[in-house]
């Protein structure tokens, strides 16, 4: 005989499952990044680049991690031939970053490589569950993030919004 859970149980649950999900997440995809020299940091930090040119002002904000930490993951996809600095016509002293044809293809590579094991699990659930998962994970980021912000400070350094 199953017991009815709460609502709020049932999203307990739920976050209860997304730090494991995120661990092994972590570790499938660094050992996918290690052939590129990309880091998980540095994966990020491409990613959020492939919308267009960002200051590494703009990028740290989006990642909530420091400037300087974003700064170094840039310096060094530069010296990869992943990224480089552009001139910004709205700020004469912050550059922009933006991706090289070479960072495009490689995240394009690394990107396509994480939906061809995606699309494995993807086949075998209903399309529906898949967007109510979407739906309840981001109300359970937006929630707890206020919640969060509340208390008077945003992720601990490091944490990806």
């Amino acid at each position: 005989m199953s017991v009815m859970k709460s609502g709020a149980e049932g999203l307990y649950e739920v976050l209860r499952h997304v730090r494991p999900l995120h661990q092994w997440s972590a570790k499938a995809v660094a050992d996918a990044l290690a052939e590129h020299d990309v880091s998980m940091p540095m994966r990020a930090v491409l990613e959020r680049l492939m919308d267009g040119a960002q200051t590494v002002p703009q990028v740290a904000r989006s990642l909530w991690l420091p400037r300087q930490v974003v700064q170094r993951l840039a310096d060094a996809a530069v010296a990869l031939g992943y990224l480089r600095f552009v001139v910004n016509p709205a700020h004469r002293r912050s550059r922009l970053a933006e991706l090289t044809p070479a960072g495009r293809r490689v995240f394009g590579e690394i990107h396509d490589r994480e939906l061809g094991e995606l699309g494995e699990l993807a086949d075998r659930l209903d399309p529906r569950d898949i967007a109510a998962a979407v739906r309840v994970i981001s109300a359970l980021t937006a929630h707890t993030r206020e919640v969060a912000l509340r208390a008077g400070d945003g992720p601990l350094s490091g944490e990806e919004m």
